[in-house]
């Protein structure tokens, strides 16, 4: 047991991979990040399987995509009887603990499983002053500000462990999500400067398809009381106001980013006052990328590349080269099997990850997959008008199908198409701004990733839709 690592599970909630400075932001320094990839490896190609919470932490837990897991949409909670790989560690012996976001359901049948001590905030949770349901105290209401809570908690847990036997610590933040309420100590930062527009912030979705340009995600969909937090100035031209509005926006979405990788750095920091730190796995991710002004949006959901990458900095000293990038795809699905196999532990057969333990390591692994499947369940939710979609990446394109087919969704509104299609050239179109979908040139390029779409169903056990006969 003794020779077994330790594992800090470091967990945030959109926290796009561009606003991390290991990863080449332009927006924002995050010192604390950059040590585990100054430590560690940084993952270029690291993708979600489903980019919404629940989901993809279910897939993250189980080491299966939703259909397999059940977590198809928020409002499907994780049944606790599931294996997942927390539950198969704690058999193994290892003390295992989390504290932070759970987001998977509450109850009997949905509390947190597989862990000797658990702290979760309900449903989403509040910024300051949140209540927790705490696994030996029940209800509880806590004076603070959440991210710092959950770094106490996990510190406590840390210094009261048995340090004879390993453990898996699960820090799971409720930032950077939606509403993005700054503590006191970030609450002025950027007030004296203009953060950079990305590239594509008056994309105009043109040649996109038609449920695409309707999603609402533009800036002029923040509500100005919970996620502005103030009246929108008096005179403003509508690109005066959409340009105000992103600035509200992310300045306090970095805000909130900035505590985050300060608490990172009081745990990284305790593991080097321990002494364990060499031989502790840590993690870094976020169950979902988010889109930060890119093509006009906030939020997530859509399989543009904004959202559907995740931020993954792993350090393990006795396997990772410190300062070493991959970027071989790999996805969410596989962190169980990767981490279970750091760990020497033993996963089901069911399990559909792939261990990434040989790229860690820095070798080159021949049949290593070129291509990712995602699919978004959640559709026309009301509140974004995001559409149900399936799709392809590759290393080279993209080709994503909306079957919003207003015949099968009742009461959806629906496109005039009822299957829509997209097609990205990620080479000389990395931005997404192209759809090159039935044109001529790229009808071998469509025929061959509608194949490479259906192995990848086939490969997982998904069912493709369906659209009705009229």
């Amino acid at each position: 047991m003794t020779d077994r690592p330790n594992l800090l599970f470091i967990m945030s909630d959109d926290h796009a991979a561009h606003a991390i400075s290991a990863y080449g932001s332009r927006i924002n320094e995050t010192p604390n990040l950059d040590r585990i990839a100054a430590r560690g490896m940084r993952f270029d190609r690291a993708y979600c399987t489903n980019s919404i919470c629940a989901p993809s932490r279910a897939a993250i837990l189980t080491g299966t995509y939703n259909h397999v897991n059940g977590v198809t949409t928020l409002d499907t909670p994780l049944d606790n009887t599931l294996w997942t790989f927390p539950q198969a560690l704690r058999d193994a012996g290892v003390q295992t603990a989390l504290f932070g976001k759970w987001h998977l359901g509450h109850g009997p049948d949905a509390d947190p499983a597989g862990f000797d001590r658990w702290r979760v905030l309900p449903g989403q949770g509040h910024y300051h002053n949140p209540v927790f349901i705490d696994s030996e105290a029940g209800i509880d209401e806590v004076g603070g500000y959440v991210t710092d809570l959950i770094t106490d908690d996990c510190l406590e847990w840390l210094d009261g462990r048995n340090p004879d036997r390993p453990f898996a610590l699960f820090c799971h933040h409720k930032a950077p999500h939606r509403t993005w309420e700054p503590d006191a100590a970030h609450f002025t930062m950027y007030d004296d400067v203009e953060i950079p527009f990305p590239d594509t912030f008056r994309d105009d979705l043109v040649g996109r398809a038609e449920v695409v340009q309707a999603v609402r995600m533009r800036m002029m969909d923040l509500d100005p009381v919970t996620d502005l937090k103030s009246t929108v100035p008096d005179g403003l031209t509508l690109d005066e106001e959409i340009d105000w509005r992103y600035q509200r926006y992310i300045k306090d979405y970095l805000r909130v980013v900035a505590s985050i990788d300060d608490n990172v750095g009081r745990l990284l920091d305790r593991l080097d006052q321990l002494g364990i730190a060499d031989n502790t796995i840590v993690v870094y991710t976020s169950d979902q990328g988010f889109f930060l002004g890119d093509h006009g949006w906030f939020d997530k959901r859509l399989m543009y590349e904004e959202s559907l990458m995740m931020p993954l900095l792993i350090q393990y000293p006795d396997v990772v080269k410190a300062g070493s990038t991959c970027d071989e795809i790999v996805v969410n699905v596989d962190f169980c099997r990767t981490l279970m196999d750091l760990m020497d532990v033993e996963v089901p057969a069911e399990v559909q990850g792939r261990s990434f333990r040989p790229l860690l390591e820095g070798e080159g692994v021949d049949d290593w997959p070129t291509s990712m499947y995602y699919r978004y369940w959640m559709h026309n939710d009301g509140a974004h008008a995001c559409p149900a979609h399936y799709g392809v990446r590759t290393r080279t394109h993209k080709l994503i199908g909306y079957y919003n087919d207003p015949l099968d969704q009742p009461g959806a509104r629906g496109p005039s198409n009822p299957m829509e299609w997209e097609l990205f050239d990620l080479v000389n179109d990395p931005l997404e701004v192209n759809n090159l979908f039935g044109r001529p040139e790229v009808e071998q390029v469509t025929a061959d990733l509608l194949v490479e779409l259906a192995r990848l169903q086939q490969s997982v056990g998904d069912e493709p839709y369906r659209v009705a006969e009229r």
